[in-house]
């Protein structure tokens, strides 16, 4: 039961991190062409994405750590490993996540050192652009082998 709850909300959840990451780098690259100035709906908006990814890599965490008793991610069979949609599961998805998470991280720690506007919009146009697409190739699409649906 748990288990189900926490898969559909971390499913579910993907949304509204990629709506905040796309609209952070769309706002990032729009402020860094038109030299604009940094404000405070800038950083809030860079601070939400970085903490709705963070919810979304912790969500991802304890979907692994539930046991499989509970109706989680049964133990890990190495054989079954390379399959297509294990390997995806057990290795790709969750080391990509991971990496991406890392990126929109550092993007944010990053930026708040600098003092210069444009320097700020790049460093988060640049890190939290990488994040992004790491997260776009790693969600589990409906069109790829380990396809999960749209929600």
């Amino acid at each position: 039961m748990l288990y189900n709850i926490l898969r559909h909300a971390h499913s579910g959840l993907r949304w509204i991190v990629l709506i905040l990451l796309v609209a952070a780098v769309v706002i990032a690259i729009q402020r860094l062409s038109a030299k604009n100035s940094y404000t405070d709906g800038n950083r809030k908006l860079y601070l939400f994405a970085l903490i709705a990814t963070h919810l979304q890599v912790t969500g991802g965490l304890l979907l692994y750590l539930i046991p499989a008793s509970a109706g989680g991610s049964p133990k890990v069979n190495f054989d079954l490993a390379m399959d297509k949609f294990y390997r995806f599961y057990t290795v790709e998805h969750i080391t990509t996540m991971l990496i991406a998470a890392v990126l929109v991280t550092i993007g944010y720690s990053r930026h708040k050192r600098l003092t210069d506007a444009i320097s700020k919009h790049r460093m988060v146009a640049i890190f939290y652009g990488l994040g992004l697409l790491l997260i776009l190739l790693a969600i589990p699409w409906p069109f790829r082998v380990a396809g999960a649906g749209w929600f």
